[in-house]
């Protein structure tokens, strides 16, 4: 029986797909061939960039292949996230972010030159960086139920640190706020490098900061930590503050890729990232800085992604937070 014209066309169709499912195949299989970039949206030094250098490391020895930190810093993560969303999608170029770029900007900021979740695709949530509240040596509080209880007692009298509206640092104390019913007064900078400097010099009362940026001040003595967001080896006697009920503040570094980068490079990618981040040396490195490795699927990710944006937008919505 001879085809006919629709059958023809029909078989030519489904052949075409099979060969460009088998080209797509054949090429993350030979990925990657030349230098990957990893686009930092922040400053060398932070927390961020110093993940990105580990992550890189572990990558380019995993895939054998040169890996390139590019920092892009600027507009709370905004401007190098916009870089890697314009970025070629071939799989050569992938964003290491914190949260806000990816989670909690897109509910700030009126006018973003990217969209989040339709421009950066889920990679792989590569460490969860924990959140600690500190305080000064000789400061009268000694457990973060004393400090959240004068937040109460005293609405607006202690003064807190942050790198600014829309950072994890600031959100993450007006979640306990909203919990607990205490106010504090804060104060914006840019970054935490200032922050860190006026804590030091004794014009802020605490800080809830990411272990990575004040851990050299804890072993030096000059800030005390009074709570964690996240069990730590770190930190075996500092109590963790979500075993009390108190919120999380989900705060983790991931690995997100352009709209349109091959399903199989991001899988790929994915799996040598979780790779990466098991590797003995590596992962040492990382604990020693404060992370906690995570080894998910980008469709774990993404569904923990969805959750996070979720909350918030609707704390910045309730509190009616915005930024200039």
């Amino acid at each position: 029986m001879t085809p006919t014209p629709l059958a023809r066309g029909l078989a030519l169709i489904g052949g075409g797909l099979a060969l460009s499912f088998a080209l797509a195949a054949t090429a993350a299989d030979n990925w990657p061939t030349r230098p990957i970039t990893f686009v930092v949206p922040s400053s060398p030094g932070g927390g961020t960039d110093i993940y990105a250098r580990l992550l890189a490391e572990g990558v380019g020895k995993a895939l054998r292949q040169t890996v390139v930190v590019e920092n892009k810093p600027g507009a709370s993560g905004n401007i190098g996230a916009a870089a890697a969303a314009r970025a070629t999608p071939d799989g050569y170029t992938f964003l290491v972010s914190a949260t806000p770029a990816i989670a909690v900007n897109p509910y700030l900021y009126k006018n973003l030159p990217y969209d989040a979740e339709k421009d950066l695709v889920p990679v792989a949530r590569g460490v969860d960086a924990p959140l600690v509240y500190v305080v000064p040596p000789g400061s009268r509080f000694k457990t973060l139920d004393d400090l959240l209880a004068a937040g109460k007692s005293e609405p607006g009298k202690l003064a807190f640190g942050s790198a600014g509206h829309g950072s994890p640092t600031f959100l993450g104390v007006k979640v306990m706020e909203e919990k607990t019913g205490a106010a504090f007064t804060h104060v914006p900078y840019k970054g935490m490098a200032p922050t860190m400097q006026d804590f030091l010099g004794g014009r802020l009362d605490f800080l809830q900061s990411d272990v990575a940026s004040v851990l050299p001040h804890i072993k030096s003595g000059k800030a005390v930590p009074l709570a964690i967001s996240s069990k730590s080896p770190l930190f075996p006697k500092v109590p963790v503050w979500t075993d009390k009920g108190l919120p999380d503040v989900p705060q983790s570094f991931s690995v997100m890729a352009p709209a349109g980068t091959p399903d199989a490079v991001i899988q790929k990618m994915s799996q040598t990232v979780v790779k990466a981040m098991q590797e003995p040396s590596v992962k040492q490195r990382l604990i020693e800085q404060g992370y906690l490795p995570v080894s998910d699927t980008p469709a774990r990710f993404s569904q923990q992604l969805k959750e996070e944006r979720a909350m918030w937008k609707s704390l910045i919505e309730r509190n009616h937070i915005t930024v200039e």
